[in-house]
């Protein structure tokens, strides 16, 4: 049955620096192409654990309140009054991103990379760009992918984060036959392991400080794992393709001396502005390729069919699931790298 406006439902709004709160937000009448969409699962990303705990994700400083999320599926409860996109009932995945124009130049082909783009959650702009998790979101049509009926919601709360680690495979070009060196084993290095794994990588080694996360990226497909302070073995993985999603200048550092020559290092884990320690000579008399994925484009379609026909594992991602009124302890959770995967929020409960 569609759902009727006035309504309002609790959303998760980070208000500063170590200010979580959840609050009732009334839902604002759709524009003409948004439909209504019940939020089922949300999944914690690392830039909405920066907002919480830095007041900032990078150089997105929040200057006012703002509801959290981007990784979000559900169910529509009222379709766009323009007649566009699901019906009524459909479960839908969310694609977070709106590309738009700027001075820059970028690849057409690219929209990941327009200068203007904004996505669901994001204080990269001001006005900033509201995020979904709340129990009612107003969505653009073109947003939303609706998943096939085998697909549970819980398992498609994977579907955005499981994009960018396919984006990041496909900027390594085939894996097929090749050894994989994935460095940082935390949300997203296990998803590219298991993206790594369905593509045919022949040996996929992964690399955490953490036993949590090399346990679960044995789950999804690694057949070795080292500790982050093995360097040695490491340097000596001599990968043809390296994925580095740590997000630090030690794991690119990492990334580079375990690669071959010739070789390629994807770099998907978002280092912090500014200068970074690396050996870049090495990369420079190994001419080794190293290549920047940023989001996703339309790699979120093949994610939901290989979800749907169960050739991507994931569920081993997800270790833990809160109720939106524990949400502060599912932060809580998913800052604890040591003990945890994809944490989500159930909107259900």
């Amino acid at each position: 049955m569609s759902i009727n406006l006035p309504i309002s439902g609790p959303a998760v709004v980070a208000h500063g620096k170590g200010d979580l709160r959840i609050e009732d937000i009334p839902l604002s009448a759709p524009e003409t192409g948004e439909a209504i969409v019940e939020i089922a699962y949300g999944g914690i990303c690392g830039s909405d654990l920066h907002y919480w705990l830095h007041g900032a994700a990078g150089e997105s400083i929040l200057k006012e309140p703002m509801v959290l999320g981007h990784e979000i599926v559900g169910v529509v409860v009222r379709q766009a009054a323009d007649g566009t996109g699901p019906a009524v009932g459909t479960p839908v995945a969310v694609h977070p991103a709106t590309p738009a124009p700027g001075d820059a130049r970028y690849p057409a082909d690219r929209p990941n990379l327009s200068p203007g783009c904004t996505y669901l959650g994001s204080a990269a702009r001001y006005p900033h760009t509201a995020g979904a998790f709340s129990r009612y979101a107003n969505l653009p049509t073109r947003m939303l992918r609706p998943l096939p009926e085998n697909l549970e919601l819980r398992t498609a709360a994977l579907v955005e984060p499981a994009s960018v680690a396919w984006h990041a495979v496909g900027r390594a070009g085939d894996v097929k036959g090749k050894t994989a060196l994935v460095i940082g084993s935390g949300p997203i290095g296990a998803l590219v392991i298991a993206v790594l794994k369905r593509a045919g990588a022949a040996h996929i080694v992964a690399v955490d400080m953490h036993d949590k996360p090399l346990e679960i990226a044995c789950a999804v497909g690694a057949d070795q794992v080292f500790k982050g302070d093995e360097a040695d073995a490491i340097a000596a993985v001599d990968a043809d393709v390296v994925i580095e999603s740590s997000g630090s200048h030690y794991g690119l550092d990492s990334a580079i001396k375990g690669a071959t020559r010739g070789g390629k290092v994807v770099m998907v884990g978002l280092l912090p502005s500014g200068p970074q320690p690396v050996s870049v000579s090495l990369a420079i008399t190994r001419e080794l390729e190293l290549l920047g994925s940023f989001r996703f484009n339309d790699e979120i379609d093949e994610v939901i069919d290989a979800l749907a026909d169960g050739s991507l594992l994931v569920d081993p991602v997800v270790t833990h699931e809160f109720g939106l009124a524990h949400s502060l302890e599912a932060f809580e959770m998913a800052k604890n790298s040591a003990e945890s995967g994809k944490v989500l929020l159930n909107f259900q409960q």
